[in-house]
């Protein structure tokens, strides 16, 4: 996706606020605001946005579970399902 033709100044969103709110929510594609001719914001609408920060959390634990693979602190998840029956039943170790 292109954001060089989603890009207006604020002078553009102060006068338009409705208009651009709505498109936004319509087009789910952000708009980049410019204050003195340097991008300053994006403005994304919410759906969006959470569907970015659910993203970027399974990015995150998919990161930290290569970690811990990495670093060597991984067990056979046949070990792992005993363990959990096992701590169900009431008889963990």
């Amino acid at each position: 996706m292109r954001y060089s033709s989603q890009v207006k100044p604020i002078s553009y969103l102060k006068a338009h606020a409705a208009e651009v709110l709505s498109k936004i929510a319509e087009d789910r594609e952000p708009l980049v605001i410019t204050q003195n001719g340097e991008a300053k914001a994006v403005l994304q609408d919410v759906a969006s946005y959470e569907q970015t920060q659910e993203t970027l959390a399974l990015l995150k634990l998919l990161a930290l579970g290569q970690q811990d693979f990495e670093a060597g602190r991984v067990r056979p998840a046949a070990e792992v399902i005993a363990r959990l029956r096992r701590t169900r039943s009431g008889s963990d170790d």
